[in-house]
């Protein structure tokens, strides 16, 4: 590997954490591609984008940032002030733009059953003051969130989610890395969580290389050699970018 090849950065979404990357990073590790998965606290834009744009600037060498679900918020946000970041990788994701809300996007899909499933939760926030956060329904898990994998899976997958502050939903979005960055799409025809419609209108949006692949929001569980592919084409482009930059 050169010193221009990227280090792949996992950024896992909402309901999740980062071994929801796992088929991934064992696909790019075989490939000898530079891979890790950070958390992703899952307590709001300015938070969580903060919390990685940290994350970013602690790695030495140039990053293609990958998020899933909610993960593509934050990474959109997190990478326009990080000026290592090179490329972007959306799974299934939000790709919003600036002062977009995504609980006033996530709405506008049809194909979208998550805002049916979700249950609210009170989480403590300080001087005395609760807050509220969301889970899915374990009842409806596999339905909204993962229809492709057993139901043994998902029940698991329910049982250890990790629920997202409301302020994911309700607090603006900054200036979208991916009006300046190389974006690529990976776009779940069965996505009921974003929802198939919304993922897809982003993914153009962006102006990102979509890649559609038959399954279900968590695309990067059940089909990990797609998403590693798709990865794996990003970071050599973004490699070869570089050297060209640089020569």
């Amino acid at each position: 590997m050169s010193e221009t090849t990227p280090t792949v950065v996992l950024v896992h979404g909402a309901f999740a954490d980062a071994s929801s990357w796992n088929g991934v990073v064992e696909r790019l590790q075989g490939a000898n591609i530079k891979v890790t998965a950070p958390p992703n606290p899952l307590r709001g834009i300015s938070i969580d984008s903060g919390y990685i744009a940290s994350f970013f600037g602690q790695i030495e060498g140039p990053i293609l940032a990958v998020g899933h679900s909610y993960g593509g918020a934050v990474i959109t946000n997190a990478a326009t002030d990080a000026p290592n970041v090179v490329g972007l990788v959306y799974v299934a994701a939000f790709a919003p733009d600036e002062g977009e809300l995504l609980g006033e996007l996530a709405p506008t899909s049809k194909d979208s059953v998550l805002n049916e499933v979700l249950r609210p939760f009170q989480y403590p926030a300080g001087d005395g003051k609760t807050a509220t956060e969301f889970g899915i329904d374990p009842a409806r898990f596999q339905e909204a969130f993962a229809v492709d994998l057993p139901i043994e899976q998902t029940a698991i997958m329910a049982a250890t989610q990790r629920p997202i502050s409301e302020l994911a939903f309700s607090e603006p979005n900054g200036p979208p890395a991916w009006k300046s960055l190389p974006s690529w799409a990976v776009v779940a025809t069965g996505d009921k969580a974003i929802g198939h419609d919304l993922v897809q209108s982003m993914a153009e949006r962006s102006g990102a290389t979509i890649t559609e692949v038959e399954g279900s929001h968590v695309i990067m569980i059940s089909q990990p050699g797609i998403v590693a592919d798709v990865i794996t084409t990003a970071a050599a482009a973004v490699d070869r970018a570089t050297v060209t930059a640089g020569g």
